[in-house]
């Protein structure tokens, strides 16, 4: 299906679907990361618990990675845009909504399930997506450079949040984040395109002998679950599953949720903890994409042992860095903690492609779920060691041992080429 247009076109398409995708992605972000600055003002608003608190921070989490597979299969069944659009709604009508919460219920309803449910739609399986239909070269790198997108919409929005926390409340935090979704919505209808097909064009990168398959029709939820029975016979499958739920639970389930609150038990006023937060975000930039690029070089489960070697080391001395002030350690700590934020996301993906075939978006999209389900399980965990003990020590050691487990499990990850998931 080349075509001339496809030949002489100076940029090709599929970088514009990438632009856009990862504007959205930046979009959906925001409200991923305004909870762990939201906690403390709703703490001596309403005086909840970090534990009432966290359970609407969990709810959001585990609904953002069990949509992850069945978002794959609406993309497959009714595009991209239509997907994208519909999940920018949901985070803007949960984020505007929450501001009327005075339960804890109420959060658990707006920041847990409508936020959840649009982020969901979204959330790493539209990177996997998007660069599974739109290119063939450069694969890795797209991935990498969508995935930063949304950690770092998510760290990046941290410092105007905590200001705008601080000078104006918490309220219109929640509003600001609001319109930042909506305004991307006008982006994604006017320049998201589905398929490369659909406007007469082939993959970026397509060789001569390209042939354009057709997604299956059907039911979509069908579709996620039959992949995911038959993916849960290949044993590779439990192993990315395992891999990635601790990379859940260390990154948006700990460090995303609690690092704000415990710098503050030190003494740290919440804006430079939130500042510190932003520079994992500034720094996962140049970690994501060089580990993109790096996924399109190198054995993608030697770099995923490392990454999770490097980031429980990081995790094992973080207690003795943290205090009221600002200190060297702390700011290596950050820097090296933002290059692994998600390095891991390139590599997973790449193996999911790799092992599954075209059926590898939707198996990514299960194996996402276990990072959100590590996630959660590590923010109300973190939250209960917290009111148990008075300090989160005991969940940072906890979860750098994880991640030790991960790098071995990574590093034994057996080679097999595409296997057919029918």
């Amino acid at each position: 299906m080349t075509t001339t247009a496809a030949r002489t076109r100076r940029i090709h398409p599929a970088w514009i679907v990438a632009i856009v995708a990862f504007l959205a992605l930046v979009g959906a972000a925001g409200f991923r990361a305004a909870p762990s600055v939201l906690m403390l003002p709703l703490e001596q608003e309403f005086g909840w618990s970090r534990t009432e608190l966290s359970l609407a921070v969990t709810v959001n989490l585990l609904l953002y990675g069990l949509m992850a597979p069945f978002a794959a299969a609406l993309m497959a069944r009714f595009g991209l845009r239509k997907v994208t659009s519909v999940a920018l709604l949901l985070v803007s009508a949960g984020a505007a909504l929450s501001i009327f919460a005075t339960a804890p219920w109420m959060l658990v309803l707006t920041w847990g399930v409508l936020i959840g449910l649009g982020t969901g739609s979204m959330a790493l399986v539209f990177a996997a997506t998007v660069a599974d239909q739109w290119f063939i070269k450069s694969r890795g790198l797209v991935v990498g450079i969508l995935t930063a997108g949304s950690a770092t919409g998510q760290l990046a929005f941290l410092p105007f949040i905590a200001q705008l926390v601080e000078g104006q409340g918490w309220r219109q935090a929640s509003l600001l984040v609001a319109g930042g979704a909506l305004l991307v919505v006008p982006l994604v209808l006017l320049f998201l395109r589905n398929r490369p097909v659909d406007i007469g064009m082939t993959p970026y990168g397509a060789p001569e002998t390209y042939v354009y398959e057709p997604p299956v029709r059907g039911n979509a939820v069908k579709i996620a679950l039959g992949t995911l029975r038959r993916a849960t016979k290949v044993r590779t499958f439990w192993a990315l599953v395992a891999g990635f739920a601790i990379c859940g639970a260390t990154t948006n389930g700990l460090v995303g949720t609690h690092f704000i609150p415990s710098a503050h038990d030190h003494g740290m006023p919440e804006t430079t903890a939130a500042g510190l937060l932003a520079v994992v975000g500034v720094f996962d930039i140049v970690g994501t994409i060089a580990s993109g690029w790096l996924t399109d070089r190198i054995n993608p489960r030697v770099l995923l042992a490392g990454y999770y070697a490097f980031r429980g080391l990081g995790l094992l001395v973080l207690p003795f860095l943290l205090s009221a002030s600002v200190q060297p350690p702390i700011i290596i700590f950050v820097v090296i903690y933002g290059l692994d934020w998600v390095a891991t996301v390139p590599p997973t993906v790449a193996l999911c492609r790799e092992i599954f075939g075209k059926d590898g978006p939707i198996v990514f999209g299960w194996v996402f779920a276990s990072h959100q389900f590590g996630a959660a399980i590590a923010a109300t965990v973190a939250g209960l060691v917290r009111d148990q003990t008075g300090q989160y020590t005991a969940a940072w050691f906890g979860a750098a041992g994880l991640c030790l487990v991960a790098a071995v499990v990574s590093a034994t990850i057996t080679r097999k080429k595409q296997v057919q998931l029918v």
